[in-house]
């Protein structure tokens, strides 16, 4: 299958940036290989969102990651989407947790993770963590034991 006949936007066209949170620019295609457990990895090092508080930018490095189920995540319309929080004010675990639940809603992965290694604040550095694994599958306890022994 061409990813044309998938119904992506996104990819192969004009770039048209959002600045504030968009995930309606999220766009999946079909897995081609669904009865494999493999991992999918995302790094965004130049993220910037606001301080809901103070206005100001805030910088991190979001590292996804995820065991894709019959849908996967188009990297195009992602990286589209981890802009739009450029001027969106979010404190930091609120900002990674809403990153997953998007993701979830988007794919229903058999499991993700999100972390954002947020740049120090102040003198002090967050790193929120935040992952899910699929209700009633051996995921949900990959989640547990990931989540239980995380650093």
């Amino acid at each position: 299958m061409e990813r044309k006949d998938e119904g992506l936007k996104a990819l192969g066209t004009k770039t048209v940036y959002k600045f504030d949170y968009a995930p309606e620019v999220l766009e999946t295609f079909e897995n081609q290989h669904p009865g494999n457990d493999y991992w999918v990895r995302f790094n965004c090092p130049e993220f910037t969102t606001l301080c809901p508080i103070t206005g100001q930018p805030d910088f991190a490095e979001i590292r996804i990651s995820y065991i894709p189920g019959a849908r996967m995540v188009e990297s195009k319309s992602l990286k589209l989407y981890l802009g739009s929080f450029r001027n969106h004010g979010g404190f930091h675990e609120d900002t990674v947790n809403t990153i997953m639940k998007d993701l979830i809603a988007l794919m229903d992965p058999k499991y993700i993770e999100v972390t954002g290694i947020f740049t120090p604040r102040g003198g002090i550095s967050i790193y929120p963590y935040a992952n899910y694994g699929r209700p009633g599958t051996k995921y949900e306890a990959l989640a547990a034991q990931r989540l239980a022994s995380h650093e």
